[in-house]
């Protein structure tokens, strides 16, 4: 089965009553996790931005505890998974301010993990990728925070 453009979808969606409306959303919810986690996201914490992201960052934390140290292998595998869902929780949010400010704080807690990284070519090539990332979000974000943004990555980039 081929999937409708998002057009022709919007276009059908305005045919739609508010109980057909809920009624799709809820089945659709059913169906995905990242559907569910999505509407979660725009029901209870789209108002609040801040609180999502000390969430994710209280998520980052708990998996970095989680980490398996014995081998350099689990611990790519590992920041890997990390990096995986914290850009999903990224793609939620669509703000480039969050993403830089949760992209910071995995560089951050991935420059500080012990075993240190240094000895890893792959985590380090993925921490120098996140950097650059973050260097090309905050060119698009306004002045100041382009600034507050600009320290952060300095002391990180050491």
């Amino acid at each position: 089965m081929k999937g409708a453009s998002l057009a022709e979808i919007k276009k059908e969606l305005s045919h739609k009553s508010y109980d057909d409306m809920a009624e799709l959303c809820l089945r659709l919810a059913r169906f995905k996790k990242e559907n569910k986690e999505l509407l979660t996201y725009l029901l209870f914490e789209s108002h609040n931005e801040e609180g999502y992201i000390e969430s994710v960052k209280s998520y980052i934390d708990e998996q970095f505890e989680l980490i398996n140290t014995a081998s350099y292998f689990y611990i790519r595998k590992s920041a890997r998974k990390i990096l995986t869902n914290t850009k999903k929780f990224i793609r939620y949010s669509q703000n480039k301010e969050t993403e830089a400010t949760i992209l910071l704080y995995f560089c951050e807690k991935l420059k500080a993990f012990s075993p240190s990284i240094k000895y890893s070519t792959q985590l380090q090539n993925m921490y120098y990728r996140q950097i650059a990332l973050i260097k090309k979000i905050v060119c698009t974000l306004h002045e100041d925070l382009q600034y507050d943004f600009n320290l952060i990555l300095e002391d990180l980039s050491k």
